[in-house]
């Protein structure tokens, strides 16, 4: 037996906790982040002491900004290695409720250690605390339930051992991974307990790889073989698998083309014969056609979003049928799908095995490879700027970005108009380059996933895409990034508002109301000018190297001068808007976002028409 603290026992278990795949073993809790306030600088902060030597720490500025650089490390990391969080009670344990949900959304393992109130409750309310008349036991942290695949509260010392069991079964279980939550009483966290020495040996949890039913896999031969216009959809399973090989393998023997979604994109390097490109509101041309007229959808590790059916209105053939393989029986019925239910990988082998030579007819593969290159050509055009010594557009900045990378450079964003361009027009050259998080779109994930990316990829070229309104929602990591002497590359593009939801409004009769960055009138409209805001010079307060190009020709200097920077580094533009130049191709796909059924003002009515003519095309697939 052992006597240590909660906190101290904690901290030395997860140290010994480790994952492995394919022979390939891995630690599982890799280090972990910490703001400490009363509630666990003196149980987790003071373990973290003890073990320094053995868990790695990481100071955070804000709660949320570290549970998105566990997620951006976890997410490179493909779910077989994470980082835990650790907070205080009050607003700092409030503040993962969001970085919790996106972790959860998204798939990807994250460990939340919260302190708690009192176990004892020897003084109550203590500071921070929130009383619940009706329940005695509920504190802040109960927040984070729903948005947690697993919860727990410890309340005594013994507590630990299933707790922390099964908390880490959840987080090595590519099924139910997402954020896990030990909500940890100060009182509790310091107090000591004898601990059997087996707690503390080294532990491989193995990351299964699920076999799929000979019945269920027998089924999906039959149709896919049997269609004549089959499209396959890779999602973000694809990866997290590392099923990307026998994908690119499966595509090319069969000639089935391939769209992939945000989550996929990347799971077929550009250039592949079968790669179509982007599906869904965000997709390209070539993918949307062949989606609308597919007989066979073959979905692969993929949750089937709003963004990637067109809200339920893009797969149009009256005689579409879907097959998924997905590692989850929750995802693999969607759709009223055949389902397959395995590991991407190992079903995808066992498909092509089976299928056996099958192949999809030349004039099919022929078509959209031919449909495929005409939308190149309008990326490309997209990508160029007639005049060098313009302003660039916000498309063009992805073109000079375009022409300096290979495959390792990674590339992140999430949130505004940067994620449908990047999805339509981004030439992924390798499987883990593009790292766009589209399940919650939570502005302000780039910079701290530039970070967790950067420590799970040492000397790669990281790249924070984001726009202004992202930028002003999150930028405080930059301190971290400066700190830890991680290079990342944070490029901000200045559009002086909310392009994205801009444009949205505009499309819904909103008439861009509230999402722009100019002096109001008194009247409550907008003067026309700007706010005298400087993102560069806040960036450089934070202790960023800047640049600051005017010109596509600047840019393309600072942005090489970005990736060989050691340093982290702005590279700060204003870009022209799409009123005035030619921007990335309008969205190939409509998304449902319902508009004012009535209304007194034109735009609102007309938007309506739109969407009641919109409407009409969504359907059940039953």
């Amino acid at each position: 037996m052992t006597a240590l603290t909660v906190a101290q026992a904690l901290t030395r278990f997860l140290a010994a906790q480790y994952t492995e795949r394919d022979g390939v073993r891995r630690r599982l809790i890799a280090a972990t982040w910490g703001i400490f306030g009363h509630g666990n600088v003196a149980g987790i902060g003071q373990a973290l002491v003890e073990y320094a030597d053995a868990m790695p720490y990481h100071q955070g500025r804000n709660e949320q900004a570290m549970v998105h650089a566990a997620v951006g490390y976890a997410r490179q990391s493909n779910r077989l290695s994470a980082h835990a969080v650790t907070t205080s009670i009050g607003p700092g344990a409030t503040n993962l409720v969001t970085g919790a949900a996106l972790a959860t959304i998204n798939r990807l393992p994250v460990l939340l250690l919260p302190g708690d109130t009192f176990a004892t409750r020897p003084a109550d309310p203590v500071l921070q605390q929130l009383e619940v008349p009706y329940a005695g036991d509920v504190s802040v942290n109960d927040c984070l339930r729903p948005v947690s695949t697993y919860f727990d509260r410890i309340t005594r010392p013994e507590a630990l051992i299933p707790a922390a069991l099964a908390a880490v079964e959840v987080l090595t279980d590519p099924v139910r991974t997402g954020a896990v939550t030990l909500a940890l009483p100060q009182d509790v966290q310091v107090e000591a307990y004898d601990w059997p020495e087996e707690f503390f040996a080294e532990r491989v949890w193995r990351v299964r790889r699920q076999q799929p039913d000979e019945g269920e896999l027998a089924e999906a031969v039959r149709a896919v073989g049997a269609a004549e216009r089959p499209l396959i959809v890779a999602g973000g399973g694809v990866k997290y698998s590392g099923a990307e090989t026998a994908l690119g393998v499966f595509a090319a023997a069969t000639g089935i083309p391939v769209a992939v979604t945000q989550a996929g994109k990347g799971a077929l390097p550009h250039g592949h014969p079968a790669d179509v490109g982007a599906l869904g509101h965000t997709g390209t041309a070539t993918a949307n056609g062949l989606a609308r007229s597919a007989d066979l959808v073959l979905g692969i590790g993929t949750r089937y979003s709003d963004f990637t059916t067109a809200s339920a209105t893009l797969f149009a053939n009256p005689d579409v049928r879907f097959v998924n393989l997905n590692v989850t029986s929750f995802d693999a019925h969607k759709l009223a799908a055949r389902p397959l239910v395995g590991d991407a990988r190992e079903g995808l082998e066992l498909l092509h095995a089976e299928l056996d030579g099958h192949t999809v007819a030349p004039a099919y593969a022929e078509a959209y490879r031919e449909e495929r290159a005409r939308w190149e050509q309008r990326v490309t055009a997209a990508y160029t700027a007639a005049d060098e010594e313009a302003r660039p557009t916000q498309a063009q900045v992805l073109g000079a970005l375009d022409t300096l990378v290979d495959d390792s450079d990674i590339l992140i964003n999430a949130a505004g108009s940067l994620p449908g361009d990047l999805h339509k027009l981004w030439r992924a050259r390798s499987s883990d380059q593009y790292h766009v998080e589209y399940g919650y779109s939570c502005m302000g994930y780039e910079i701290p996933a530039a970070i967790g990316v950067a420590i799970a990829a040492p000397g790669r070229p990281v790249w924070a895409l984001v726009g202004d309104g992202t930028y002003l929602m999150n930028p405080t990591e930059i301190v971290t990034a400066v700190q830890q002497a991680l290079p990342i590359k944070v490029v901000i593009l200045q559009n002086h508002g909310y392009a994205s939801i801009g444009g949205l409004s505009e499309s819904v009769g909103g008439e861009r109301y509230g999402t722009d960055y100019r002096f109001r009138a008194r009247d409550g409209g907008f003067t026309g000018a700007p706010l005298p805001v400087d993102l560069a010079a806040n960036a450089a307060s934070l202790g960023m190297r800047v640049l600051t190009p005017r010109t596509v020709r600047d840019l393309r200097e600072a942005l090489a001068d970005a990736r060989s920077a050691t340093v982290p580094t702005c590279v700060y533009v204003e870009t022209e808007t799409a009123d005035t130049v030619s921007g990335p191709p309008p969205a190939q796909a409509w998304w449902d976002v319902p508009v004012a059924e009535t209304s007194t003002r034109p735009s609102a009515v007309k938007a309506r028409e739109e969407y009641d003519r919109h409407v009409t095309a969504r359907r059940r697939h039953l």
